[in-house]
Formats: structure tokens, C-alpha cells, sequence
């Protein structure tokens, strides 16, 4: 997003990382130049102000800035200073552990990012854990949430534009078969979301609602408090129509009595440099409001003025 990144012939990282260091000395914290700097870098511009901090002073700038900011401000520009198999790594690993029937987290990253960046995502876990995520999924969930999150992490979806019409046909009876019969954790059902490519889930989707008149997921609202299917909904959305899937996180995160500050801040530092112009366009539609105009209402301070920058609505 163009409000979001500098030019790299426009900036200095030394400049920055000078700034930076600037904005945490003396009396108080200068959060404007913190979020005047780190808000308008892209990920490579941060990872390299990342490495040259710390090569320049010996010390972490994420630990910097943890200790000189707090609350949901320090949470925002900690994920956002991120690189992001690194952010999606930390995410992935406080959504193990802090595991939930309704935590959506672990199917939002391995659903909605891209094969190649859920590798890399696995990889930086490593880095980070001394261990592997399916290890930790393995070992924190049970039941059906188990038998539908591992295959989803340990998958290595195909990204080809290749579509076959006659297996999606297949395959959409065979859903709905096992969704006739309630069979919502069946083997085929899981293995059909969890190996075949996001373009082949599309076409049988749109196949099982050619053929049966209904969304599947509509289908799948069998039981609306039953938080398995609640999640097999999630994973169809996040992996068919993910701006959606954001949207409504966003609304829900927004609209309700006290604003779930978790899921706004995971939201727009995760999706700002991938579709944060398509989720707001989806926000705008479905809610006939701005996204900005809904954050600004809801939130105050730097929070505020960090979100509404990475948003692309801050001053720039």
C-alpha cells in the first residue's frame, strides 16, 4: 500500500534507526516519530532498520520498544515491526498455546496466506520455538479440532490456475453428502479443504451450490453455537473469500459493546501490505461506513493514529 512505504532512494535506515533511538531517550516516549517512521516502512525497509538497529547499539528494538510503550499501542507496533513469518510464527504459537474452541487464529494464518509464506511461517517458528508448529498444534488441541488443524498446518497447497471441472463436480456431491448426514469431521470432508488448491475448493464450491441451490456454509449453520462447525465455516471463508473472512472479524471487533482490540490490532498488522484496500472496499460495502471512520470512533491516542496509519488513512 502506497501510504504505508517510502520509496528506498527517500529514506535512510541510519536516519531512522537514529530517529528511533532518539524517540525512546530523554524525558517520556516520542510516540509520533516512533509511529511516523515504522508506519510508513515496508517490510524489508523494517527489517533492515530491525538488523541496523541492533548492529548500531547492541541492543533489540523490539525490546525497545516493548519497554517504553505499553497496552494495545506497544502490541500494534510490536506485530507490525514484525517481519512476517516472524509475526505469523508468534501469532500461531499464543494461539496454541492459549488454545480455545473459538480461536479462529491458526486457521486465519494457514488458510489465507499463500504456500510459500506458510513455509516460511513454519520455518520461522523453528527459529523462534526449538519446535514445530504441527508439534504444538499436535499437543494443545484435541478431538475434531485436531483431526481438521493438522492437516491444515502440515498442508503444501498446489497455487496453479489449473481447474478439473469433473473432480469438482465429484467432490461437491461427496460434501454434500457428509453434510446431509452430519458427518462434519468425516475424513474426505477434511481432506478435500486441507490438499486441494484454493482455485479447486472455489470451483467445488461453486458446484455444490450450483448443484444444491444453497452456500455450503449456510449448510454448515446447522448448529450455530457448535464451535467445530463454527470453524469448518471459518476455514471455507478464510480460504475462498479471505476479505470477508476480515471484514466480518473487523466489524464483530468494532461494532460490539467494547471493542475487541485483539482482533483489530492482529487484523490490520497482518493484512495491511496484502489487502487491506480490498477488506476496506468490503468493510465500506457491508457496513456503509469507512473503516477509518469506524476505528476513529472506537479507538483513541497513538493506538488510534498507528491503526488509522497502517489502515491508509493517517497522515502520510
Amino acid at each position: 500500500m502506497s501510504t504505508i512505504s517510502v520509496p528506498a532512494h527517500a529514506i535512510s535506515i541510519a536516519d531512522d534507526v537514529e530517529q528511533l533511538r532518539k524517540a525512546f531517550s530523554g524525558w517520556g516516549t516520542n510516540e509520533g516519530l516512533i509511529i511516523s517512521i515504522l508506519a510508513h516502512r515496508n517490510s524489508q525497509q523494517r527489517k533492515q532498520i530491525y538488523e541496523t538497529y541492533a548492529s548500531t547499539y547492541n541492543e533489540d528494538l523490539l525490546k525497545s520498544l516493548d519497554k517504553e510503550l505499553s497496552n494495545d499501542f506497544e502490541r500494534i507496533v510490536h506485530l507490525w515491526t514484525l517481519g512476517p513469518s516472524e509475526r505469523d510464527a508468534y501469532l500461531a504459537s499464543e494461539a496454541t498455546k492459549r488454545w480455545t474452541k473459538s480461536n479462529q487464529v491458526l486457521v486465519e494464518i494457514v488458510c489465507t496466506r499463500s504456500a510459500h509464506d506458510l513455509l516460511l511461517a513454519k520455518q520461522a517458528y523453528h527459529a523462534c520455538y526449538k519446535k514445530s508448529i504441527e508439534e504444538d498444534v499436535a499437543y494443545h488441541t484435541t478431538g475434531d479440532f485436531r483431526k481438521l488443524l493438522l492437516p491444515l498446518v502440515g498442508t503444501y497447497r498446489y497455487e496453479g490456475s489449473e481447474v478439473n471441472m469433473t473432480l469438482a463436480k465429484t467432490e461437491a456431491k461427496l460434501l454434500h453428502e457428509k453434510i446431509c448426514d452430519k458427518c462434519y469431521n468425516d475424513d474426505d470432508l477434511i481432506r478435500i479443504l486441507a490438499t486441494r488448491s484454493k482455485v479447486q475448493i472455489n470451483a467445488t464450491l461453486n458446484q455444490y451450490k450450483n448443484q444444491f441451490g444453497k452456500d455450503i456454509n449456510k449448510d454448515l449453520k446447522e448448529d450455530p453455537k457448535d464451535e467445530y462447525l463454527a470453524l469448518l465455516r471459518a476455514t471455507i471463508k478464510c480460504l475462498t473469500y479471505p476479505e470477508k473472512y476480515f471484514e466480518k472479524v473487523l466489524r464483530l471487533a468494532i461494532n460490539k459493546t467494547g471493542t475487541d482490540e485483539g482482533a483489530l490490532t492482529r487484523v490490520v498488522a497482518t493484512r495491511a501490505e496484502v489487502d487491506m484496500k480490498t477488506i476496506k472496499e468490503e468493510f465500506q460495502r457491508r457496513n456503509s461506513v469507512s473503516l477509518d471512520k469506524a476505528i476513529a470512533k472506537d479507538t483513541g491516542g497513538d493506538y488510534e493514529d498507528m491503526l488509522l496509519a497502517l489502515v491508509g488513512c493517517g497522515d502520510a
